[in-house]
């Protein structure tokens, strides 16, 4: 017997090395090398300040002014679901499959028919449904802009859409204007100077003003536009919320602008916005690159969706009816308790239809620097710089009334009325 086997015991189990890749001890960090940077685009680009405000006066103790939100108590729950039951019943291989990029065809024949009744002859090949009005915004941008092209906007301009072009890497510059919107004669001089690819606008009920431009202005920046070679982008997501006052025709439907102008619709003030369907109407070779463009971006806007939306369409005039007897209600109950609320000096817009009221404070008040006090007294509005290309109104601020009860309404100017007074 050797000296091994006679140390060992005779029924020890055998030593067996311990595997390569056996931890022993912590394992060493890696070299980490820093990751590429963001796209500078959205490092310069900043949120919606409406969105951070609606974040932090979530509260229910909060009278909101801040949000362009429809009143949750008006969409028509057992219509919209009657209709998406009807899809699934109908046609449920066709309502959960993928679909065309262009759109359902029954709802595109839908929107053709009630565009063409509201004064602007349409056929379906001539629509794209969208996954809302924001997103056919973002199509036109990829599909008109380069870093470095100029956008003309309204002074103030729906903030969302300045996001949308200082996301393509565009210069937004404002054209002067007064109570009606954009002034034809500084629109003409700012196309000259600066050569900009297209001219935004939202000419009725415009977000943040609520003003309308009146049939003669859009006449006249129609004709400017097509002397000079310049792109309008419509925006319409509020025009069938009217509560008193005529209809003004689209630009689209003026001489001079058939063939350089895109109309902008949507469904989620006028139906639900969580179905987030919108749509746009512009000529062929537009329309087909935008078409590119959203096959990119989500194929399609989900088609369940689409058959719901076309099947109640055959009831939306009669909701719609009553939205607006009701939103109408609450714009005449701030408009009639907003002069007791805000200090001597101030002005304020009357609009026709909307969601929105835009206030100017006398030149000594900071909106912003003002709405964490107003917050404190539990009443919540938007501060109007954000909504500004260039340099801002600080004394301005926006109201939306269609979200609250006319109590509410009338509780949550007393509050802001504190505010601004302490």
């Amino acid at each position: 017997m050797s000296t091994a086997e006679s140390v060992a015991p005779r029924h020890a189990a055998p030593t067996v090395a311990a595997p390569a890749h056996a931890v022993t001890g912590p394992a060493p960090v890696p070299a980490r090398a820093p990751l590429p940077p963001l796209a500078p685009r959205v490092r310069t680009v900043g949120g919606s300040p409406v969105r951070d405000i609606l974040a932090v006066t979530a509260r229910p103790e909060v009278i909101n002014f801040a949000g362009g939100l429809p009143a949750p108590e008006l969409f028509d729950r057992d219509g919209i679901a009657a209709a998406f039951q009807d899809a699934l019943a109908r046609t449920p291989a066709q309502a959960l499959q993928y679909s065309t990029t262009e759109g359902e065809p029954t709802l595109r024949a839908a929107l053709a028919a009630r565009v063409t009744t509201r004064g602007l002859p349409t056929t379906p090949d001539e629509q794209l449904v969208t996954t809302g009005s924001q997103q056919a915004l973002s199509l036109l941008a990829t599909a008109l802009l380069e870093p470095g092209d100029t956008v003309l906007v309204e002074n103030p301009c729906y903030l969302a859409a300045l996001q949308v072009f200082g996301l393509a890497g565009a210069r937004v510059v404002a054209v002067p204007g007064d109570e009606d919107g954009v002034d034809p004669v500084a629109l003409e001089e700012a196309i000259r100077r600066e050569r900009p690819k297209l001219l935004y606008l939202v000419p009725t009920f415009q977000n943040p003003t609520g003003r309308t431009m009146p049939a003669q202005r859009r006449t006249a920046l129609a004709a400017v536009a097509a002397r000079e070679g310049v792109w309008i982008v419509e925006d319409d997501p509020y025009g069938e919320l009217r509560y008193d006052g005529e209809h003004v025709p689209w630009i689209a439907s003026l001489p001079g602008a058939e063939d350089r102008t895109v109309l902008l619709g949507s469904f989620s003030k006028v139906m639900a916005p969580g179905l987030r369907l919108g749509w746009l109407r512009a000529p062929a070779e537009l329309r087909r690159a935008c078409a590119v463009a959203k096959q990119a971006a989500d194929l399609h806007t989900p088609t369940l969706n689409q058959l719901a939306a076309a099947r109640y369409l055959d009831v939306l005039d009669t909701h719609v009816e009553r939205v607006r007897a009701v939103y109408g209600e609450r714009r005449d109950a701030m408009l009639a308790d907003l002069p007791a609320a805000l200090p001597a000096g101030s002005r304020w817009s009357r609009p026709e239809g909307g969601m929105f009221l835009w206030v100017r404070l006398p030149e000594t008040y900071d909106t912003l620097a003002l709405l964490p006090r107003a917050v404190e007294q539990h009443v919540a509005y938007v501060p109007g710089a954000p909504f500004y290309a260039d340099a801002p109104e600080p004394s301005t601020l926006r109201l939306c009334f269609v979200t609250q009860t006319p109590e509410e309404i009338v509780e949550g100017l007393r509050r802001l009325g504190r505010a601004l007074r302490d």
